[in-house]
């Protein structure tokens, strides 16, 4: 089941930073057990609101003390000033960190709509610009096939990844998506607007069929009616759920590689096997 790929592929992970000792350790099980598969970089998100800014910190720090993984940090603009979140990009900047994911971030309050900080960076285009001013990072930015659920069109919403781009992004990170006719027609779209960048396909297992109906519904993802119905009556078979999981997403990944992708994003959930298990049939091994 192995594919043959035509030259390297290249792999990212996500991380979530832990909230418990015992989600700490989850964490860097799953750090230790991808780290030798050479990803090329490996990002930690901030929680809603940026919720869990210091935590963020803390894991990216360690990252670059015990690893040999690129951390990219991320960064919103929610819940701070202009210089705050300058100061957090120079202390990152000072710690190694060469690379930011920069995110406009959700609202502080679940269901309301987005409001900019007094102050602060109001939008992800305003954040890239502002990184750029303080040093020569690394950014990657979000992009929506199925379109950002704030967007008031599918055209706005690629103005707006072509607004980032412009601004000094450097790649684009889909958000997750199960069907590869979306990328796909995706790419085409970005590619007749003059984006030239990178657009990695955002790849999550999907080890909790109702976590991930949440995700999608907060997202915009649509998922396919086939998904449902793989993962139908085995919500109390957690064994089960993970072949099919893995059987789900593996179809997924060779189809996007068979048709030419070389970089692929994953989001691990925190969880390194079903991860590890994909870029295994990828044929990546451990370093």
């Amino acid at each position: 089941m192995t594919l043959d790929p035509i030259g390297p592929l290249n792999v990212s992970f996500e991380f979530f930073p832990p909230k418990t000792p015992e989600m700490e350790e989850a964490l860097w099980r799953t750090v230790r057990r991808l780290e030798p598969l050479n990803p090329a970089f490996v990002s930690v998100t901030y929680g809603a609101g940026g919720s869990t800014r210091e935590r963020t910190h803390a894991t990216v720090k360690r990252l670059v003390e015990e690893t040999r993984l690129k951390p990219a940090a991320h960064l919103t603009c929610v819940a701070a000033t202009r210089e705050e979140v300058d100061a957090v990009a120079r202390d990152y900047w000072d710690a190694g960190v060469r690379h930011i994911v920069a995110l406009r971030g959700d609202s502080q309050v679940p269901g309301a709509p987005y409001q900019p900080h007094p102050g602060g960076y109001d939008y992800a285009v305003d954040l890239v610009a502002g990184l750029k001013k303080i040093a020569d990072f690394e950014i990657s930015v979000a992009a929506y096939p199925e379109v950002h659920p704030d967007a008031t069109s599918a055209e706005a919403d690629l103005d707006n990844l072509k607004r980032k781009i412009d601004a000094g992004a450097t790649r684009a990170i889909t958000q997750f998506f199960f069907d590869n006719d979306v990328y796909f027609r995706f790419l085409d779209r970005v590619l007749a607007a003059g984006i030239t960048v990178p657009v990695l396909p955002g790849i999550i297992p999907v080890s909790n069929f109702r976590q991930i109906v949440k995700f999608a519904a907060a997202t915009g993802a649509t998922i396919p009616a086939s998904m449902a119905r793989h993962f139908e009556g085995l919500d109390d078979d957690p064994e089960t759920r993970k072949l099919v999981a893995v059987t789900v997403a593996a179809e997924q990944v060779r189809g996007l590689a068979a048709a030419g992708v070389k970089d692929f994003h994953f989001y691990t959930l925190n969880r390194a096997d079903l991860c590890f298990a994909l870029c295994h049939l990828l044929g990546l091994r451990a370093a």
